[in-house]
């Protein structure tokens, strides 16, 4: 592979190193999950992105609505945790690496919208420790045939950012049937079980009536929570522009669910766009 390589920061901690392990992991979340069928070909995913002790079960159920369709290449976009940068920041060429082997960048497509707009960075810096697109990879490398990968990370979340996003792909993506749009978050962040359901039962219920203008208004106002918010907004509003919109809600859980302790729940959504 040519170009720069992105090492995974997060195997061995977030999901397993060994990729014997891996695998058997994820199939395991997959055969857990029931299958997602949609009347046509998946434009949009939505997935959660803890560890896969927390989330990869929940997350199984988005990725093997995927199941038996093949892509060209994905598109994944992530927030960012650990940079504020007022952009989005594209991984433009050589690979990506996971314990399940290699993907290779779509630098074309990743050129495009470096050229289309001025909201896009070449500066890579925020993916070097970011763990919310990585998380991702490991599924889609199981689930589907080999793609090119086009990492996006966007450093703040407000709604011009989100829109410009949303245009930039719908400009640059030329076949939409042979492109998938991952949108990575979690939902609200350690509050108590109830109260965490009643705010993630309202992102639910918007996701799936694809009230992007709510959504983006009551996430705005903090009376809802989702740490990719901006990437979810954005990926709602390019399906939308596609002319794709039906959502079927896959799978809503919280981390109480695994670990028992309802006190402080952090809560997780799978969700597909067709």
């Amino acid at each position: 592979m040519k170009g720069p390589v992105r090492a995974p920061v997060i195997a061995g901690s977030w999901y397993p190193g060994d990729p014997g392990v891996l695998r058997s992991e994820i199939e395991g979340f997959l055969r857990q999950a029931p299958a997602g069928k949609t009347p046509r070909k998946p434009s949009v995913i939505i997935s959660p992105h803890a560890g896969y002790q927390y989330s990869g079960r929940v997350a199984a159920h988005a990725y093997r609505a995927l199941e038996g369709f093949s892509y060209s290449t994905v598109v994944v976009i992530s927030p960012s945790h650990r940079a504020y940068f007022p952009s989005v920041s594209v991984w433009a060429k050589g690979a990506f690496e996971t314990p399940l082997g290699g993907i290779v960048i779509n630098e074309g497509l990743c050129a495009k919208l470096l050229e289309a707009s001025g909201i896009f960075t070449g500066n890579t810096r925020p993916h070097d420790a970011e763990h919310a697109l990585e998380i991702q990879l490991p599924f889609l490398q199981t689930v589907l045939p080999p793609f090119a990968l086009c990492p996006l990370i966007m450093g703040q979340q407000d709604p011009g950012l989100v829109r410009d996003l949303s245009r930039a792909l719908l400009g640059a993506v030329e076949d939409p049937d042979d492109v998938l749009v991952v949108a990575s978050t979690d939902l609200s962040h350690f509050h108590r079980a109830r109260q965490a359901e009643a705010m993630d039962g309202e992102v639910v219920r918007l996701v799936g009536a694809l009230d992007v203008e709510t959504l983006g208004r009551k996430l705005s106002a903090g009376e809802v929570e989702a740490c990719g918010g901006g990437p979810v907004l954005a990926a709602l509003m390019y399906a939308q522009g596609l002319g794709r919109n039906e959502v079927k809600i896959l799978k809503y859980a919280h981390s109480g669910h695994v670990t028992g302790d309802d006190s402080s729940v952090v809560g997780y959504l799978s969700a597909v766009v067709y």
